[in-house]
């Protein structure tokens, strides 16, 4: 039996993987995507998991020209991005200010009078995203269109054109393979005409696409659309808004209650924190947001359930740039935000969850112990520690968002001998770390312990020969 001070591991075997991501992101040839048999998951037809890495490109539609969306979508392409969500009504005075062609989308702002040049732009984009393996998850409208508790609005839809609108772009969409459609878009549903208004809009997105796509509910900051529509036949999956805090006990913990629901419906957190973001919307007081910021809320909602998640940048949802209003103090344009640090970091958390066995991973914070006695699971706010394992137990893996000794559950693994490695979401490095026994608890320091210096403790079941974590089996 190996007996080795992580604290003192000497960084030998270490596995590194290109940022590039080479061809499509997604090969779309696997049919429709569907939700897989546990409820948990998305999958093709044909039983390939889906992993949703989306970015919020809110006003991609709306802000960029043909040449600046290429250069967005191949960016995101390169960094193994499947998903791309972004706004047919945009909320920047998206009925207001034509797009980058001088056309606006509706005539006399009226859902029933689409502009077909309009929607010719939008059709390219599609296209191009599905020429690069990526998925649009298309927001038919800004809430504010539909709920003007704040923002621009005006408020144009009643249940009536909801349902026309859905249906014409459900049409116009059917046999378009890259499509995922949100409804909502960052509003509340506070009265019984607006619950109407958005059922009817996906109503008729149903009608109009024959039932080919997935539909969810994009809803305001701290909350889910499970709030609302859980129990909707039309609602294929739950999705959160999370929203821009740094503290896994105010917001994120939320996830794992979506997870828990009845009936069971995959869960997403699709905005959380941005990257470069003002903490709480008060830079003057509390900066913007960082890199860790960004990468905690990808593993805190991995390991607690979530199919996928959604990175978000200040500049980028906006896509700012020095001729547009900004929107609450954006630091660069978005062409340059594109290359931050978390942009790039996002991947690595895709190749470590295709690494292992994809549909069988469940949420399980009793993995993690403080020593052999006590229950309570290392820290709190920011610095929360989660878990994650295989059903049948092949393989677990920790979150480790600081530098804190803990204890492992050692039994949580079903093989004899267990392999473990630490994982870098910095940079998709793996070092192995060696063989132990699967009896008793362990105890594991992450190698360079820091505030902001996150690690995932992974322990596989020796006897399966998983490749390096983050590798492709």
């Amino acid at each position: 039996m190996k007996k080795v001070l992580l604290a003192l591991i000497l960084f030998q075997g270490i596995q590194a993987f290109a940022q590039n991501w080479e061809g499509p992101s997604v090969d779309l040839n696997h049919g429709k995507l569907q939700i897989s048999a546990n409820r948990h998951f998305l999958e093709f037809e044909d039983g390939t998991p889906f992993f949703y890495l989306g970015d919020t490109a809110w006003e991609l539609f709306h802000r960029l020209n043909r040449t600046e969306t290429e250069k967005y979508l191949e960016d995101r392409r390169s960094k193994g991005y499947t998903v791309v969500q972004a706004v047919v009504l945009a909320e920047l005075k998206g009925l207001d200010v034509p797009n980058s062609e001088g056309e606006m989308p509706l005539v006399d702002n009226d859902p029933a009078k689409p502009n077909e040049a309009y929607f010719k732009h939008v059709d390219w984009v599609v296209q191009k995203a599905a020429e690069k393996g990526i998925f649009i998850g298309m927001l038919p409208t800004w809430g504010d269109k539909w709920n003007k508790k704040w923002g621009v609005g005006p408020e144009i839809f009643t249940p009536e054109n909801a349902y026309q609108f859905g249906k014409f772009l459900g049409d116009r969409y059917k046999t378009q393979a890259n499509i995922i459609w949100i409804l909502g878009g960052d509003r509340p549903v506070d009265t019984d005409l607006q619950r109407q208004i958005v059922e009817q809009m996906a109503h008729g997105l149903n009608d109009g696409d024959r039932g080919n796509h997935l539909q969810t509910f994009h809803p305001t900051g701290g909350s889910g659309s499970s709030q609302y529509f859980h129990d909707a036949d039309w609602l294929d999956f739950n999705m959160r808004q999370n929203g821009h805090s740094l503290s896994y006990t105010e917001r994120y913990f939320k996830t794992l209650e979506d997870y828990q629901l009845q009936p069971t419906k995959p869960v997403i957190d699709a905005e959380p924190v941005y990257e470069d973001h003002p903490i709480n919307f008060s830079p003057e007081k509390n900066g913007h947001s960082l890199a860790a910021d960004v990468r905690r809320p990808l593993y805190w909602n991995l390991f607690s359930g979530a199919f996928g998640h959604t990175y978000g940048h200040h500049s980028v949802w906006q896509m700012y740039s020095p001729d547009c209003d900004p929107i609450n103090r954006p630091l660069m344009p978005w062409y340059e935000a594109i290359q931050q640090p978390g942009a790039a970091q996002m991947q690595y958390g895709r190749m470590l969850m295709e690494s292992r066995p994809f549909l069988s991973r469940i949420p399980d914070n009793s993995i993690i112990v403080t020593d052999v006695v006590a229950t309570a699971i290392p820290g709190a706010g920011s610095y929360q520690f989660v878990a994650t394992r295989d059903e049948a137990g092949s393989y677990a893996m920790i979150y480790v968002p600081v530098g804190r000794k803990f204890s492992v559950r050692m039994n949580a693994i079903t093989g004899k001998e267990v392999m473990a490695w630490w994982f870098n979401p910095r940079n998709g490095e793996a070092t192995k770390i060696g063989e132990f026994s699967n009896t008793g608890a362990q105890s594991f320091i992450s190698p360079t312990p820091g505030e902001l210096l996150d690690w995932i403790l992974v322990l596989d079941d020796a006897g399966k020969k998983y490749p390096a974590p983050g590798k492709k089996k």
